[in-house]
């Protein structure tokens, strides 16, 4: 279901999808935000209006924008984008403050987080901007999703995830039967949830830096029935466990239980929306010897129980 300021927004005469577009026009992002919503519109009979400005143009508009509930404000840039300087991030911020709804995609979300507009939220960053996790964790959430999209600010790591990012929006605003039909129209076969993490392998993220994480990493995944100890795995890599955590921290803001939790219930998900499996042999395959262990670190990072995971797939293929 889509959040009241999403849905008014939605619901207005002229829908407003106004595109702080550093990115470019001819970026994945920029379609992939656009694409899905004017096919929804065009299939539910709204007038969706859609405005790209610049950031000087959004120093002009922007004002207003925030004040206008019709609009909803969409800040797009990837890794080759001009970045704001201290004072404009601080202007963007200020004036983004008063709106009701929000998005910020690729390194957009940084800019914002800087500004302090995730304070105390969860916000999805790119991959590739993990160096700046010192920086932001005492006052942002980071987290290694696709894709934010809870509350009224969201964000999202960009890319092809920013057609998984509007085809959710899709669905929350006009329905599974409307978001089926702009998946057939666009040619997509599944959108990814929210909670999938970005899938970057390791070496890629830091190169021959990091081996001892990355083999750490490489462990947890090769042992997803049978989970090793934290322990087990500095042991093997070559590190004190105090070594790992730091690494842990350090580059993947996380600790490795939980990194090490997540990555089973990944896998869990997966059999789950792609394999015939009972929910128990899920459980089993991912480790979790108790059924309501497995129910409960599920629900609490996917938001569903594994039993509603199913039947939403059921639903889904039926409709």
């Amino acid at each position: 279901m889509a959040t009241d300021a999403l849905a008014r927004w939605w619901a207005s005469a002229e829908p407003r999808l106004w595109l702080l577009d550093e990115a470019g026009p001819r970026a994945l992002a920029s379609a992939a935000m656009t694409e899905p919503l004017r096919h929804a519109a065009r299939l539910t009979g709204r007038k969706l209006r859609i405005e790209a400005v610049d950031l000087e143009g959004a120093q002009r508009d922007l004002g207003g924008v925030c004040q206008d509930a019709a609009a909803f404000p969409v800040l797009l840039a990837d890794a080759r984008s001009v970045e704001p300087n201290a004072a404009q991030i601080e202007q963007l911020c200020a004036r983004l403050s008063a709106a009701p709804l929000l998005a910020a995609v690729g390194a957009a979300a940084i800019w914002l987080a800087r500004g302090g507009l995730f304070d105390g939220r969860r916000v999805a960053l790119p991959w590739d901007a993990h160096w700046e996790a010192d920086q932001l964790a005492d006052r942002a959430i980071l987290a290694p999703n696709l894709y934010e999209a809870a509350t009224e600010r969201m964000s999202c790591c960009g890319g092809a995830a920013t057609l998984d990012f509007s085809l959710h929006l899709v669905a929350r605003l006009c329905g599974p039967e409307t978001e089926a039909q702009v998946k057939e129209a666009l040619f997509v076969d599944r959108v990814r949830e929210p909670g999938e993490r970005q899938r970057v392998a390791l070496q890629a993220r830091f190169g021959g830096l990091q081996p001892k994480l990355t083999q750490a990493v490489a462990l947890m995944e090769a042992n997803l029935e049978e989970p090793l100890t934290a322990d087990d795995i500095a042991g093997v890599v070559g590190i004190s466990r105090r070594q790992l955590e730091r690494l842990f921290k350090q580059y993947l803001n996380s600790v490795p239980s939980r990194y090490y939790l997540e990555l089973r219930l990944q896998r869990a998900r997966k059999l789950l929306l792609e394999t015939s499996h009972s929910i128990v042999q899920v459980g089993l395959m991912c480790g979790f010897s108790s059924g309501s262990h497995f129910s409960t670190a599920y629900g609490a990072l996917f938001g569903v129980t594994p039993r509603e995971e199913r039947q939403r797939k059921l639903v889904s293929a039926s409709s």
